[in-house]
């Protein structure tokens, strides 16, 4: 069975990708009920056509999606739900977590014959908001197949990496690629403009070159510019995944210096007052 427009979605965490992925869903026809710790944060969709959701009645939905800030806030919302979900429901978390956390919640949810889907998503708000995420999933393949509808209206490329976690560990590697590209990058936009670059020139000079990325193309002229709004990556949930990378590593054994150089920079950033500001504001730490 594939679950198709006539599958009423809840949709758990209306933050900057949250809020922007259930307005594609309902934009593309989906009944979705949305609910969100500060209820203010679902106005505007409740002005699309969602539905408030009241989370005793999370056993209407046979699809429920997440969408939360870490571990602990999934475990929590998750710990609010329990009691009133039912079996043969699909809970689809588009979180970043850690592996340990995401493996203990697909454990629990199977003792109660409940499908946990680790799915976390890469494309920023800009993927969000066209639809062209792409997702990496975790968990059983017939469940993740079944989901294929809803997953096309928010993203490009669904990939099954493996068993629960998976999709996570998935996602830390992406993380950490992100994370400590940007300080990087930060570091030769500071560099260049030292050395009399007009740095607003960098990103389109290197497009196309081995240098070239995304989010070289996304922070770039941002910290060319000092233009730091809208939020697109928030520091605190760049440093969060990348101290997830480096607990994996640990656990595996595994010593990945730059990661750890580049999480005590966003770490130290954060606690210069900037952790809900934009990935960019880096800049201003390399500045310093």
């Amino acid at each position: 069975m594939l679950f198709d427009q006539h599958t009423p979605i809840a949709f758990l965490g209306m933050g900057l990708m949250g809020t922007r992925m259930a307005a594609r869903l309902l934009q593309a026809g989906y009944a979705v009920a949305v609910w969100n710790r500060s209820p203010q944060a679902c106005e505007t969709l409740l002005q699309q056509g969602a539905t408030a959701l009241a989370l005793e009645q999370i056993a209407a939905y046979p699809v429920v999606f997440t969408c939360l800030a870490d571990d602990h806030a999934v475990q929590s919302v998750f710990n609010q739900i329990q009691a009133h979900l039912q079996a043969q429901q699909i809970i689809v978390d588009f979180s970043s977590l850690s592996v340990e956390t995401t493996q203990q919640l697909a454990q629990t949810a199977k003792q109660q014959q409940i499908t946990w889907i680790d799915s976390p998503v890469s494309g920023g708000t800009a993927g969000a908001e066209q639809g062209n995420l792409v997702i990496f999933a975790g968990g059983d393949a017939t469940a993740i197949q079944q989901l294929q509808p809803i997953y096309r209206v928010l993203a490009q490329r669904v990939t099954r990496m493996g068993d629960s976690g998976a999709g996570q560990a998935t996602k830390i590697c992406n993380q950490l690629i992100v994370a400590a590209n940007s300080t990087l990058i930060a570091e030769a936009v500071v560099l260049a403009q030292r050395s009399g670059v007009d740095t607003t020139l960098l990103a389109p000079a290197l497009a196309g070159g081995f240098a070239d990325s995304k989010p070289f193309q996304i922070l770039a002229p941002r910290m060319a510019s000092h233009c730091f709004e809208p939020v697109q990556w928030k520091v605190q949930t760049l440093s969060k995944d990348l101290n997830n990378a480096l607990k994996l590593a640990q656990k595996l054994h595994l010593q990945i210096p730059v990661a750890q150089k580049a999480l005590r920079q966003l770490q130290a950033h954060k606690q210069n007052g900037y952790a809900e500001q934009d990935l960019a504001t880096i800049i201003q730490y390399i500045e310093q």
